[in-house]
């Protein structure tokens, strides 16, 4: 065993000792240095949990309802909670507090800079008293009109094998 304040080779018993505040084992010359001793605890032996549950971990966090997953955010939402802030007369501190979110975040949020996750909605809906998520739309199809000419695609070339096949069928039989 080492000495754990000088290094050196412990012979015999080491000493425990209390060296600023820090227990430490040492050997006889370091112990000078102490302030004092200690003796360690004794182990306890572990009872077995034979007859007990499992303990399982409990999450401080309320789970977010798979309701709440099928909506989304509105796209004007930094513009509805400003408006909805100056409303109720609340300075972006006032509303942080309530709310127990950073006021950089607020900001961030009214300037459209960063998008709020659903809880953070959930929280600003709850304290300003508006909607911020609503169902999805539909999603919109846009049609795609090729202006230019989009060249010789695979299904193309498999139409003129075909095409070329039939043609040799109509030669053979005239």
């Amino acid at each position: 065993m080492q000495c754990e304040v000088c290094g050196r080779q412990i012979f015999g018993n080491p000493l425990r000792a209390i060296i600023e505040g820090a227990k430490m084992t040492v050997c006889g010359k370091c112990a000078k240095l102490s302030s004092g001793y200690w003796e360690p605890k004794p182990q306890r032996r572990a009872k077995k949990r034979a007859m007990r549950q499992p303990i399982i971990p409990v999450s401080r966090r309320k789970p977010v309802p798979s309701v709440t997953e099928t909506l989304e955010l509105v796209d004007d939402f930094g513009k509805r909670v400003r408006q909805a802030r100056r409303g109720l007369e609340l300075s972006h501190e006032d509303l942080g507090r309530k709310i127990r979110e950073k006021v950089s975040v607020l900001r961030k949020i009214e300037s459209g800079k960063m998008v709020p996750d659903l809880v953070l909605a959930e929280k600003l809906e709850h304290a300003l008293k508006i909607k911020l998520r609503v169902p999805p739309s539909e999603p919109k199809t846009q049609f795609v009109t090729l202006s230019k000419p989009r060249g010789t695609t695979l299904g193309d070339l498999v139409l003129l094998k075909e095409q070329g096949k039939e043609e040799k069928k109509q030669r053979k039989q005239s």
